[in-house]
């Protein structure tokens, strides 16, 4: 996996990259991107307790995920209202994206950890080697 240097920062749970660079007028479109680019990227809200539940699964797992903090930009507004439409329902974050396929939100990666299909798809997407 390559970074952009002057694009990220590093958290305790994988790349923290903020959106700010990112000048995609459509918001589904951004999401789309933004999640291609890593092997498993989360949409997140710093003070969500969920999704520091989801961060903590990953990093226990031995992956780092790219992590968008969506109250941390500008315009994290309008990626969580792109999120609601892509999942359908009124909780828009955590969001997974594993390989750039849409996991889901917790419920979804607890049951895919749950029923052994997570360890899987991380091989897949690069995000895990054991």
């Amino acid at each position: 996996m390559q970074y952009q240097t002057e694009h990220y920062q590093a958290e305790s749970w994988g790349y923290y990259m903020p959106m700010r660079s990112m000048h995609t007028a459509d918001p589904l479109e951004r999401v789309a991107r933004l999640a291609s680019k890593s092997a498993v990227v989360i949409f997140s809200l710093s003070s969500c307790c969920m999704c520091h539940a989801v961060k903590r699964l990953f990093c226990g797992m031995g992956v780092n995920p790219t992590v968008y903090e969506l109250d941390q930009d500008p315009r994290g507004k309008e990626i969580e209202r792109a999120l609601m439409r892509l999942l359908g329902n009124s909780s828009a974050v955590p969001v997974v994206f594993i390989g750039g396929k849409l996991i889901g939100a917790m419920d979804r990666v607890m049951a895919s950890h749950i029923n052994g299909s997570l360890v899987p798809l991380l091989k897949e997407a690069g995000a895990l080697w054991l």
